[in-house]
């Protein structure tokens, strides 16, 4: 099984099959354009134009279930990103990732990639998890997507090969990105 299964609107409403990206090392994370993480569009845009001539694809997908923190429409959202940003990878429609409403696609990633837990050592951790408690406490349990820019790291094959938590370091991320799209393992 692999995430290439999946369909998922872009903007404009039209579906579009995840195995279009068959081949390519892909990124999908959940955005808002209001969140305490949103500059992180700058570094992953870094990360498209590092990586995306290596058959390397970010997908965005923004979210609006984490303090109401993405609440215009899909356009909006997009416009936001390139705007403010200058995203120019692929960013879909709004979707809920957590929750009965959740798009299946990130059922599917979360059970593939569970949630490692909090780093009590790390500082934006423990602050993460103290708002967390506060606004949705529900979400602490099991491998509910904790917050915006939670990001799944996915092979050329669709296999879900590592989650990272909004916290975790974009130096991490990329290094992780340069193993998978030279065919090397990640740990």
């Amino acid at each position: 099984m692999s995430v290439h299964r999946f369909e998922a609107d872009r903007i404009n409403n039209k579906s579009v099959s995840l195995e279009s990206y068959k081949g390519k090392v892909m990124l999908i994370v959940n955005t808002a354009s209001k969140c305490k993480f949103t500059p992180q569009f700058d570094d992953l845009q870094k990360l498209y134009e590092q990586h995306k001539d290596n058959n390397f694809e970010i997908l965005g997908f923004p979210c609006n279930q984490f303090g109401e923190q993405e609440p215009g429409g899909n356009e909006e959202a997009a416009a936001f990103c390139k705007l403010n940003y200058g995203v120019n990878f692929p960013i879909f429609a709004k979707v809920n990732v957590n929750g009965p409403e959740e798009h299946p696609l990130f059922q599917y990633l979360k059970n593939q990639a569970p949630f490692r837990g909090f780093d009590e050592n790390n500082f934006n951790e423990k602050l993460l998890k103290m708002m967390i408690f506060d606004k949705n406490p529900e979400w602490l349990v099991g491998n509910e997507i904790k917050w915006n820019f939670t990001k799944f790291l996915i092979d050329q094959e669709g296999r879900v090969i590592k989650r990272y938590e909004p916290t975790d370091e974009f130096s991490a991320i990329s290094a992780d990105i340069a193993k998978l799209v030279q065919h090397e393992s990640v740990s």
